[in-house]
C-alpha cells in the first residue's frame, strides 16, 4: 500500500483494469505523506529533473494543506529566512561550535 494521486484509480480504471483503495484517515494520511516525500526524494537524488522536482512539491504542497499551511506564505517564509540567514547553496559544513574566545 501507497499514498497515490488522486486521479489514479480513475485512470487505473479508464484502462480497463480494476483497482482496490480506501480513503486514509488523518494520521494514516500523515504517515504515508512522509514516506511518499522520502521516496519522491530518492527518486528526485536518482534522476535529478522538473518531473521529480514536482513531484516533491506536490507532496509539499499535500503536507501543507493538511496543516493549513498557504504555499505563498511557505514560499515568502523561505525567502525571508535565505535573506537573514543565507541558503544551503555554498554547502556549508559546521563541524563545530567553540564557545570560548580564540
Amino acid at each position: 500500500m501507497k499514498l497515490i494521486r488522486d486521479l489514479i484509480p480513475r485512470i487505473i480504471e479508464e484502462s480497463g483494469r480494476s483497482c482496490e483503495y480506501h480513503i486514509a484517515d488523518e494520521e494514516e494520511y500523515k504517515k504515508s505523506l512522509c514516506e511518499k516525500m522520502q521516496e519522491e526524494l530518492g527518486e528526485f537524488f536518482e534522476n535529478p529533473c522538473y518531473e521529480e522536482a514536482a513531484d516533491m512539491y506536490e507532496v509539499l504542497s499535500a503536507i501543507c494543506d493538511l496543516y493549513k499551511l498557504d504555499m505563498s506564505s511557505v514560499e515568502s517564509t523561505a525567502y525571508d529566512k535565505r535573506e537573514q540567514r543565507g541558503g544551503f547553496a555554498d554547502g556549508i559544513i559546521l563541524e563545530k561550535v567553540h564557545n570560548d574566545p580564540e
